[in-house]
């Protein structure tokens, strides 16, 4: 495993603690522990269950509050690369870095996880496979030399698929120690008894991250699907509109139109129990305040009344949020950048 550079890898961090400390207060006081609590055992280099302590956790977190006022205000680093003059990379221009970088075996990403929402990383890269039909290729990374706090675990950036498979293992085991509190019934006991996470979590974790990372797959092809066919008017329309609830519920459009139709069909069709159990367990938040008849027809599933009737809420879910997104655009053509009030109105009255 190549070991990046120093200044490579020192750049590349204070770039991620610079959008921290931009973006850390758009989360939620929950979400932020959470994310927090893992960000700690990450830069320790701790096992995914190694337990903490309180104190120590909240000395760190202090301490990186503290970093994150003196970082707030500077410009992103440029980074170092061969061949570019003394100033350095753009650190948005993924290509020309990359293009030395996966000769060593490792992959850059930089890239929006919101409308103004930045996110870095530096990864080993594990493989790089394309899925010619789509005109996509997938971007597997392992161990992270460089992250953030916000580490999504699969993104599609540009024509590119990138599945970080350490972040995955993070991301589950986040939801893993939120289901061990109650252990309710539900979608997640599903997936934890399948791999029968309960009993050792840590041997579960292997199969899960090889065969759920093909769901994830699965939604960036959707999303891929659905950006065509929204149209470049789509972002546009992200970055005009300058209110966070309402970008919330249009991401949560376009991610209907991802799953309901590419994902769950999908999954449907290759009969993969698991996966859709691991689906639904993800399905919370704005998602389901949009579409709650999707949740009733998994759970018609669930007892036993076959896949009918959540194909059914596939094909019509699909159709609604089409005409949905529709609107919304129609309304941010007709009043630019004031259209987030009529908007959110519409998709406030959207749900079904």
């Amino acid at each position: 495993m190549t070991r990046p550079s120093g200044a490579l890898l020192e750049a590349v961090q204070t770039n991620c603690h610079i959008a921290d400390a931009r973006h850390a207060q758009d989360l939620s006081l929950c979400t932020f522990l959470l994310q927090m609590r893992e960000f700690h055992r990450w830069e320790r280099g701790l096992p995914l269950n190694a337990p903490l302590q309180r104190a120590e956790v909240g000395a760190w977190i202090a301490q990186r509050e503290a970093l994150w006022a003196e970082l707030e205000a500077r410009e992103f680093l440029r980074l170092p690369l061969e061949g570019v003059d003394d100033a350095g990379g753009e650190p948005f221009e993924t290509a020309p870095l990359n293009a030395q970088l996966q000769a060593q075996g490792l992959v850059y990403g930089a890239g929006w996880a919101g409308a103004r929402r930045p996110g870095f990383f530096l990864a080993e890269l594990i493989e790089l496979r394309a899925i010619e039909a789509e005109g996509l290729r997938v971007q597997l990374c392992g161990r992270e030399w460089a992250r953030g706090l916000f580490a999504p675990p699969a993104v599609l950036a540009g024509d590119t698929i990138v599945l970080r498979r350490e972040a995955m293992a993070r991301w589950l085991w986040e939801k893993f120690e939120v289901f061990g509190l109650k252990r309710a019934d539900g979608p997640f006991k599903a997936v934890a008894q399948a791999y029968d996470l309960e009993r050792d979590f840590l041997a579960g974790l292997p199969r899960m991250l090889d065969e759920q990372a093909e769901t994830l797959i699965l939604h960036e092809i959707g999303e891929h699907r659905a950006g065509r066919r929204l149209g470049p008017a789509w972002g546009e329309m992200l970055l005009a509109l300058d209110d966070r609830r309402t970008e919330l519920l249009l991401r949560a459009v376009r991610d209907h139109l991802a799953d309901l139709g590419t994902t769950l069909p999908a999954l449907l069709e290759r009969d993969e129990a698991v996966s859709l159990h691991f689906w639904f367990a993800g399905y919370d938040g704005v998602r389901r305040q949009l579409f709650p008849g999707l949740a009733d027809a998994y759970r018609a599933w669930c007892d036993g009344l076959g896949t009918a009737a959540l194909a059914r809420a596939c094909t019509a879910g699909e159709r609604h949020f089409a005409e949905v997104a529709e609107q919304a655009l129609g309304l941010w053509r007709e009043h630019g950048a004031g259209a987030a009030r009529p908007i959110d109105a519409l998709l406030r009255a959207a749900a079904c």
